[in-house]
């Protein structure tokens, strides 16, 4: 049996933190995690750059949906993490909780989120192009194109 990480290292607190911030749409708790400079990137809409930008994306966005998210588990080889996450929310159109689970990708500068990459299938959002991250650079970072 598959023992669930979820706590031990300062990555997972970090992550831990910014999941807090966005739940209570907490943008100073969340600028907190980042680097100035963080990016996130998306399987459903473009990518939101920097710390104050991503704050401002999550409290706006998560109160709309009532949105609480969890870390599941974790995988930490620094400088990365990638997680597994859950997120209770109440989508417009059935205005029924619900859950969604995800993955996401982290990188980390001096103790600091620099870098988001998330991964989830969001049945109100299928679309063909929602298969991959938009505006990621696969190419340049080297990885598999047809």
């Amino acid at each position: 049996m598959v023992r669930l990480r979820q706590s031990g290292h300062e990555y997972v607190e970090t992550i831990k933190n910014y999941y807090r911030g966005c739940s209570a749409a907490d943008s100073e708790l969340m600028m907190s995690t980042f680097t100035d400079d963080v990016v996130h990137y998306f399987v459903d809409h473009s990518a939101v750059k920097g710390a104050r930008a991503l704050a401002n994306y999550w409290a706006k966005v998560g109160p709309r949906t009532q949105a609480e998210w969890r870390l599941d588990h974790v995988i930490i080889q620094e400088p990365e993490a990638v997680i597994e996450w859950s997120m209770r929310w109440t989508p417009s159109a059935t205005g029924r909780p619900e859950l969604l689970r995800g993955s996401e990708w982290y990188y980390f500068v001096d103790g600091r989120i620099a870098e988001i990459r998330s991964y989830h299938n969001n049945f109100y959002l299928q679309d063909v192009k929602n298969r991959e991250l938009w505006e990621f650079d696969y190419k340049g970072r080297g990885y598999h194109q047809l």
